[in-house]
């Protein structure tokens, strides 16, 4: 079964979170870790979904959004719902 990018995504950053030990993940790290994952998703859709369409303080471009992930500044991210 295929999952969303938002799906993959959101396996990821926990698995990075997880590994570090710290709430706190950037896009590059997401990117690299689904690529050595074989992921489907390009790297711009990645970087969207991170940055805009599931940030909860980015600005509204999309029709369909979710609250996944914080902005803290720094280009750093973290999980809102572990």
């Amino acid at each position: 079964m295929t999952s969303t990018c938002r799906e993959e995504l959101l396996q990821a950053t926990r698995s990075i979170i997880k590994a570090k030990g710290i709430n706190r993940f950037t896009p590059k790290e997401a990117i690299e870790f689904m690529q050595r994952n074989n992921t489907i998703y390009a790297e711009s859709t990645i970087r969207t979904h991170i940055t805009s369409r599931c940030c909860s303080n980015a600005k509204d471009h999309h029709a369909v959004t979710y609250n996944d992930y914080e902005a803290l500044g720094n280009g750093e991210y973290k999980v809102i719902n572990l």
